[in-house]
Formats: C-alpha cells, sequence, structure tokens
C-alpha cells in the first residue's frame, strides 16, 4: 500500500459528491480549521523579482499534495486558474495511481496562472515557500513521503528560473527556517492536469480529515500574512469548465 492509499484514499467522482454533502451536513461541527501540521514562516518579498506589467503568466509549483497547494493559490488575487495536475514525468504516466508508485518523475504540482500586473512571479514564490508549504522537508510533505511530493520549483523560462534561485539563495542566508531548503528547480517539464475528482478538493471537501489537519490552516495563514494578495472567493477549476 501506498503512502497516498494510507493518507489519501482513491476517490471515484460518486464518492467526492457524497463527500462534499457529508461536508455540508457536517459543518457545524468545525468552527475553526485544526492546528496545522506544518506552521507559516513569515518571511521578506524576493529581492529580485519580474516587472509588474499587465499580461497572463504561469508558474508551475510543487509542494506536497496538490489539494492544499492548489487551496492556496485559488485563494490569491490576479491567479485567475490554479489546476492541480503532474509535472516531471511522460504524459502516459500522468496518472493518480501510477504517479502515487514514486516511479515515474512525476511531482504532483500545481499549475498557476496569474496577471503580473497584480501579482508577480516574486510574491507567488513568497506565498509558495511562506504558506504553501515546508520547502525544508526532502521527498516528503508532512504525512505523504515520496518523490512524488518533493518541493520543487518548475521553471518555465530562464526568468522565472533566475528569480527562483536568487529568492532561495537569500532565504537561506537569511537562516529563517529551522533547515537549509532543499526546493530544486526543474526546467523543460511539461505539465498534464489531474483528474476532475482532485480539481477544487479543498474547496468541496472543506470537513474531510486531510484537509482540516494539513490544507485549511494554509489558507488561514495566507489571510493572515497576505491580507493585500488574499482574495475570499477562490478561482475554481471546474466552475470554470462548465
Amino acid at each position: 500500500m501506498t503512502g497516498i492509499e494510507k493518507t489519501r484514499p482513491f476517490f471515484t467522482r460518486g464518492a467526492l459528491a457524497v463527500l462534499g454533502f457529508a461536508a455540508v451536513a457536517a459543518a457545524a461541527f468545525w468552527q475553526t480549521p485544526a492546528r496545522s501540521a506544518e506552521d507559516a514562516v513569515v518571511i521578506p518579498p524576493p529581492a529580485m523579482d519580474e516587472k509588474a506589467a499587465p499580461g497572463s503568466e504561469t508558474a508551475i509549483f510543487a509542494g506536497g499534495c496538490f489539494w492544499g497547494v492548489q487551496g492556496v493559490f485559488q485563494h490569491v488575487k490576479g491567479v485567475s486558474k490554479a489546476v492541480s495536475g503532474y509535472t516531471g514525468g511522460a504524459k502516459d504516466d500522468a496518472v493518480y495511481e501510477t504517479v502515487g508508485t514514486g516511479r515515474t518523475g512525476h511531482a504532483e504540482s500545481v499549475e498557476i496562472t496569474y496577471d503580473p500586473s497584480k501579482v508577480t512571479y516574486g510574491q507567488l514564490l513568497q506565498v509558495y515557500f511562506s504558506v504553501a508549504h515546508n520547502p525544508t522537508q526532502l521527498n516528503f510533505q508532512g504525512p505523504d513521503s515520496g518523490t512524488q511530493y518533493r518541493s520543487t520549483i518548475f521553471a518555465e523560462n530562464d526568468t522565472q528560473k533566475k528569480i527562483a534561485q536568487s529568492y532561495i539563495e537569500q532565504l537561506d542566508k537569511a537562516k529563517l527556517y529551522p533547515a537549509p531548503i532543499v526546493t530544486t528547480i526543474e526546467t523543460g517539464k511539461t505539465f498534464y492536469p489531474a483528474e476532475n475528482y482532485h480539481q477544487d478538493f479543498l474547496t468541496l471537501n472543506p470537513t474531510y480529515p486531510y484537509i482540516v489537519y494539513n490544507d485549511l490552516p494554509k489558507v488561514a495563514n495566507l489571510k493572515q500574512l497576505f491580507p493585500a494578495l488574499y482574495s475570499e472567493k477562490p478561482v475554481l477549476v471546474l466552475s470554470a469548465s462548465n
């Protein structure tokens, strides 16, 4: 049995619908999210960043289970879409159960479409390193272990690569974390969207125990630490596709 099966069982779309209904029914029992498995880290903005210009760009981040990473960036102003998926391996292996073996080269990742005039790549990185995941954990994140949960930035171009490299060096020198940052930077990799039942999982299943403990506090931390970037209404994948 893989780590995914132990901590995040496979769900069919019908099962998720049941979970969503149960979430609504149980909402009264959850007044505040539980303490997160990982605390946020207050960090400065990157010294190097892209120019704030209108347009549309994409960024791809991997930092453990894509449910929480997607959920965080769906609440960031300037982000028009955040899609859960797989990056780092072949197209034919971009399947949840196959990626879960840890032998495909893929990482669970999130492709973020954003407007640099509203939120820059550097600001997205600040959220990524501060609240979206723990960048000091090598090939695991919280309860999930394996290379598919690695901390990786999939740079789309040389500018993103330089900004990410500079920021990692900046944060390591500042010694704001209890251990060195292990986040890697990979280039030339293709993103493949995950199955529909993984999209918008945090929003659709707010009382699912894994989400309550590991991911809802990340969204709460985003709201607390980055109020100017926080959007109360998430940008959802499934509603947009419908």
